[in-house]
Parts: structure tokens; C-alpha cells; sequence
């Protein structure tokens, strides 16, 4: 197996919500697993999440859990999730999706440097930031 580096998201119960809100949003294959499967199937929290894997078309890999029973969870906790690169309508895609219900803090528009970039916050909680690459003369 490659390495990879990809964001790990943690979720209070609304795991299977919010990695089937990300598939909508970038595609691709989502694969759920959750604590019944591999402990007791009647426990309390037996349904929720203990990993979730988003493969999308563009090779993104985003992964995402629940929080264990009797583990803190707090949202948007010191982190952000990056989509970056040059298609402008694939990434403005992500973007409308990902801002809808949530908290726009940084409208998506051209910035000092150059790029088109925007920061939100998804109706999950979820911190994020989109960079369209611009060309450079």
C-alpha cells in the first residue's frame, strides 16, 4: 500500500450523514464500518461509525469516525480540510456544496496572491478552505 497523507475526521455521531454528504459532493466509493461489526452487535453504539474511507474520482482519500463512547468530541477542533488545484468548475462544485448551510468565513474570490481561494465551515462542523490555482504570467 502507498503512503498517503489525507485528513481523518471525527464526528458525534453523525458520521455516516456527513461522509455520505462528502461522496455527494466529490463522488466516488465510500466504504462504512461500524463498532457492532467488530464487537458486540446489541452494545450501546453498535451502529455508529468506527471507519469510514471516501475515495473519489480526483484522488482524494478522506476518512472519517465517530468518536468512541465515553471519548470528548469537539467540533472544529485546530484543523482545516484542503481542496486545491487549476479546474476552476470542479473546484467552485465543491465549493457551493460544501458552503451550503454552513458558515462562510472567507467568500470564495481572488486574493492577494493571485488564486481564487474561500474559507467555510460545513453544516458539520467541519472547517475547509478552496484554492483555485490561477495562472501565473
Amino acid at each position: 500500500m502507498a503512503m498517503r497523507l489525507n485528513p481523518y475526521l471525527s464526528f458525534s455521531g453523525d458520521a455516516r450523514q456527513a461522509m455520505e454528504f462528502y461522496r455527494d459532493v466529490f463522488g466516488g466509493t465510500l466504504t462504512v464500518s461500524t463498532y457492532g461489526e467488530f464487537g458486540e452487535p446489541d452494545a450501546p453504539g453498535a451502529d455508529r461509525i468506527m471507519h469510514a474511507m471516501l475515495e473519489t474520482p480526483s484522488g482524494f482519500t478522506l476518512m472519517g469516525a465517530d468518536a468512541p463512547a465515553g471519548l470528548d468530541h469537539t467540533v472544529g477542533s485546530a484543523f482545516a480540510v484542503s481542496v486545491s488545484g487549476d479546474d476552476d468548475s470542479e473546484l467552485r462544485g465543491y465549493w457551493e456544496k460544501l458552503s451550503a448551510g454552513g458558515t462562510v468565513s472567507l467568500p470564495l474570490e481572488e486574493q492577494m496572491w493571485g488564486d481564487v481561494f474561500g474559507m467555510c465551515t460545513d453544516r458539520f462542523g467541519v472547517p475547509w478552505m478552496v484554492d483555485i490555482a490561477q495562472p501565473r504570467s
